[in-house]
């Protein structure tokens, strides 16, 4: 994790973050949610809302006190289902009459490994998820949706959440928990993919955006450096992973423990995720070998360890 040296902006202040964007820092902040969740504002009459954010009061009041006169929210867009993102969505709608749009309702967009693993039971995961959310407009990737002076295309960037997507506006892309400035991306199977990962932030590179605003956290300046430096960071940690994989069998607790040696200990569930997520895509690129039922406590050898056999 890579924390911002900046301080946090004060909490349900609407603030200006450039090109006609402004921004609302949600009350919840946590070491996963680093200050709070962003909500943004984009448009000057008939505004979009990004990410609503936690079903909090506090925060309904504050996205309504944001308004000023001749000012009414149109639409309201997620970009993943998990509870520090979408809850808020339902009240903000029936307070406003903006319908909620997204890519589809929390299990939408899973790859079919992921399916199975959810289906089959004793993965564990599903970390935050606001399992009730259903959008009242369902997202195609690429398609475009256009208000009061905005107009937002929407990308399906999967990884973090299978229906995680991105809202292009111009130069700036609103890109939830995809890409952050402040720390990398927790990937928890069933619902994160490591695989997805890679192909979203390999699309969000081609968009070739000006500045990513992310769910956490300040703007990302640099798009191109970010992205490289996350994809790198993926990289270092596989190769970690294999390296450990050397000395024998271990699942991803075991291989957490030994790998992220810097990391506070109220993290650690999420690193051991994180590698749980490494294990499954090294297995799917057939480096790594599962030796029981795959679930949390899994037990993975490298391929070409001539010790084990499955």
């Amino acid at each position: 994790m890579q924390a911002s040296g900046e301080g946090a902006p004060p909490v349900g202040m609407v603030r200006a973050v450039g090109n006609g964007v402004r921004a609302i820092l949600a009350p919840n902040p946590s070491p996963m949610t680093h200050w709070g969740t962003n909500t943004y504002l984009l448009g000057t009459r008939a505004l979009a809302v990004i990410d609503p954010g936690p079903d909090d009061p506090r925060h309904l009041d504050a996205i309504l006190g944001a308004l000023g006169p001749g000012q009414s929210i149109s639409h309201i867009f997620v970009t993943h289902a998990h509870l520090d993102h979408s809850p808020l969505a339902a009240r903000l709608s029936e307070a406003t009459g903006a319908p909620v749009l997204a890519y589809g309702n929390a299990g939408a967009g899973r790859s079919a490994v992921m399916t199975q693993l959810a289906e089959a039971g004793g993965i564990g995961g599903g970390e935050g998820v606001d399992a009730g959310f259903a959008p009242d407009l369902v997202l195609c990737d690429g398609e475009q949706v256009a208000g009061d002076g905005w107009q937002i295309t929407a990308h399906w960037t999967p990884g973090h959440f299978g229906n995680h997507m991105s809202f292009q506006a111009g130069a700036d892309v609103f890109c939830g928990d995809l890409v952050m400035g402040w720390a990398s991306t927790l990937i928890s199977p069933p619902d994160g993919d490591l695989t997805q990962f890679r192909a979203g932030c390999a699309r969000l590179m081609r968009l070739r955006a000006a500045r990513l605003l992310p769910g956490h956290g300040t703007p990302v300046d640099d798009p191109a450096a970010r992205i490289a430096w996350l994809l790198a960071h993926r990289d270092a940690r596989e190769a970690a992973i294999l390296a450990a994989l050397t000395d024998g069998p271990a699942c991803a607790h075991e291989l957490a423990a030994r790998i992220y040696t810097d990391t506070p200990a109220a993290l650690m569930p999420a690193a051991a995720r994180n590698t749980l997520a490494h294990l499954i895509d090294l297995m799917q690129k057939s480096s790594v070998l599962a030796l029981d039922p795959l679930n949390r406590n899994t037990r993975f050898v490298r391929s070409s360890d001539p010790r084990t056999t499955p």
